[in-house]
């Protein structure tokens, strides 16, 4: 029997030479496929610095292929007859070649799988999906551990692949006694600030990447954010010379200072290396070995592994197996009913609140802004304002480099804006303004009191969390987490709590007052 002539799909989010679609490649019979389309970018607004970061690492990837003597069908955002989607992209190369069989590594996000199967239907062509062995478990295995259980933690999953996998285990128990040492990974800079901080990785673009740059500033000039400081690696040759910056400089100080923030300093002591791991530059596996390695030779803290190990193995995979088991009705989730819009601010930074200004625009000015920047400024003043969850989640999709579908949708909609209802975290993470003054420097420069919840100068994150209390007050009464929080919100009169009910209203009024449509206004001329 002849050797079928396939089509090998590639997408942007699969730039590992192990990939399960590449396995048995066979450049005589074979054709590989990669596509730049617009689609990607306007969907949801996509920023200048993520829609950068895969338009170059994704050309760079190509290069490697082509260098090989592979062949390969490649569309440019750019190219004259280019349709504009990945679906069209798709069929032109289907009809150009004529494949017997399609084969790809699973994708990571849902709208795109589906896009895909359904050009392979419209052309009949048999479309093999393969697994997607860049992470330690298969959504399979996440559906087996979830299967049967009342609740799903991540703590639970995140021990089972800890034991499976034998990383920081002593035999059957977790190394220095304790499987999870979060408790020790919360401190703040205090008044002296972070002092020296070791320089994060940052990398000069290439001839390629300044092309994509002009490509980007012309085709997508009303996007948000800037590229003028873009300096992500693209290649696996950068990646990996970012991961051994980070576990010599950044690592060891990683755990006390995950959750610390300083008015900024963009980078501190993270890894910034989520960009390269969800475009697949570089493994999982070798990221944690290297890190349970420092561990292993004394040159950094149990305390601070652990932490990033939890976020790769745990987070990291707990994330993707509620996507895939949960999709597309995850999407849709609003369990609070919240339907705000999200403020004009996102997409501007311009704000009186000095930490959602700070954290606004640096992830506007690079693409990117750290865990807790993420949940506990940008999230949980949304989460508290009630906006709506789609509109955030969208927001997190298109303004983050390190952003697919798949990890992004869950964190956002899941941990950040509660809107699953209680399927992914235990309990909404919501806080006054303190916790912000607590681990920042933010509210010593801003107009705004965090101890204070009503008049002039009091902290809308104080006004709104109360408020939040009171809004959800009834299905917070059913979570044992936040009993102690509603305790507190009882001491207060009835008096005190209509002033910040009306507050709480008046800081809404005002936002409505200044609301635009900036999404459009960011795609007209595209």
């Amino acid at each position: 029997m002849p050797t079928p002539k396939r089509l090998i799909l590639i997408l942007g989010d699969q730039l590992n030479d192990d990939a399960t679609g590449l396995s048995d490649f066979n450049a005589e019979h074979d054709t590989l496929w990669m596509a730049e389309v617009t689609e990607e970018s306007t969907h949801i607004p996509s920023s200048k610095q993520r829609t950068t970061v895969f338009l170059s690492a994704m050309r760079h990837f190509a290069e490697q292929l082509k260098a090989r003597g592979w062949p390969l069908i490649y569309s440019q955002l750019d190219d004259p007859n280019n349709t504009g989607t990945l679906a069209g992209e798709l069929s032109k190369a289907i009809a150009q070649i004529r494949p017997q069989q399609l084969v790809m590594t699973a994708p990571g996000d849902w709208r795109v799988l589906q896009s895909l199967r359904s050009v392979a239907k419209q052309h009949d062509v048999p479309l093999e999906i393969r697994d997607d062995t860049h992470f330690f478990s298969t959504v399979r295995d996440f559906a087996d551990h979830a299967k049967d259980r009342k609740q799903l933690r991540l703590e639970y999953f995140y021990r089972e692949l800890r034991q499976k996998n034998g990383i920081l285990m002593e035999g059957k128990k977790p190394i220095g006694g304790q499987w999870n040492f979060d408790a020790d990974n919360r401190g703040s800079f205090g008044k002296q600030g972070p002092g020296m901080l070791p320089p994060p990785t940052r990398v000069a673009p290439d001839a390629i990447t300044q092309d994509v740059m002009r490509l980007v500033n012309d085709k997508l000039a009303h996007h948000p954010g800037s590229i003028a400081q873009f300096g992500w690696p693209v290649t696996r040759a950068q990646a990996l010379v970012a991961l051994d910056e980070f576990i010599t400089h950044r690592l060891p100080s990683f755990g006390l200072y995950q959750d610390a923030m300083w008015e900024g300093e963009v980078w501190l002591y993270h890894s910034q290396l989520s960009c390269a791991l969800n475009l697949k530059l570089i493994n999982p596996r070798e990221v944690l070995a290297a890190a349970e390695a420092a561990f292993h030779k004394g040159h950094a803290p149990l305390e601070a592994v652990e932490g990033f190990v939890r976020q790769i193995l745990g987070w990291r995979e707990y994330v993707r197996g509620i996507y895939w088991t949960h999709m597309p009705e995850y999407a849709e989730g609003n369990a609070q009913q919240a339907h705000e819009p999200l403020p004009e601010f996102y997409w501007t930074g311009n704000t009186d609140m000095a930490c959602l200004r700070d954290a606004i625009t640096q992830t506007l000015q690079h693409g990117y802004a750290h865990h807790i920047q993420r949940l506990m400024v940008t999230g949980l003043y949304a989460l508290l304002l009630g906006v709506a969850p789609k509109q955030v989640h969208q927001w997190y999709l298109g303004v983050y480099a390190d952003a697919v579908e798949w990890v992004e949708l869950p964190n956002t909609l899941g941990m950040s804006q509660f809107a699953d209802g209680g399927l992914m975290a235990s309990k909404p993470y919501v806080a006054s303004g303190k916790y912000i003054d607590r681990m920042s420097n933010h509210c010593k420069g801003c107009r705004f009191n965090p101890a204070e919840s009503t008049g002039e100068t009091a902290c809308p994150f104080t006004t709104l969390y109360w408020d939040y209390l009171g809004r959800h007050a009834d299905m917070l009464a059913k979570n044992p987490r936040m009993l102690m929080q509603l305790k507190n919100l009882n001491r207060l009169s009835p008096e005190q709590r209509e002033a910040i009910t009306t507050q709480a209203q008046t800081h809404r009024a005002q936002l409505h007052a200044h609301k635009k449509a900036p999404q459009a206004l960011r795609l007209e001329g595209l």
